[in-house]
């Protein structure tokens, strides 16, 4: 058994309710996390890996990021962004 997984199988041994802590509930939820942690790592790589794909095409990876952006975003919330942005370009000479 390699050296981490009996340090993890003792301290499985060593799981308790201590002073109103539900001690084999609160492992499983923490292991639930890790567990959803590693799914998050692995889906942001893939996605690093997509941008990265889109790039080896030609495609501008800012420019995506931004267009993905926007596609979760209320019309009305971008209408009101734009217009700031030009306000905001206007009153320092840019347009």
């Amino acid at each position: 058994m390699p050296k981490d997984a009996a340090a993890r199988k003792e301290q499985d041994d060593e799981v308790k309710d201590v002073a109103g802590v539900a001690g084999q509930r609160l492992k499983s939820l923490i292991e639930r996390i890790e567990r959803l942690e590693d799914e998050k790592k692995g889906l942001a790589d893939d996605v690093k890996d997509v941008y990265a794909e889109a790039k080896g095409v030609g495609f501008d990876g800012p420019t995506i990021r931004r267009i993905v952006k926007l596609r979760k975003m209320e019309p009305e919330k971008i209408r009101e962004q734009d217009e700031l942005l030009d306000l905001y370009k206007s009153a320092i000479g840019m347009g």
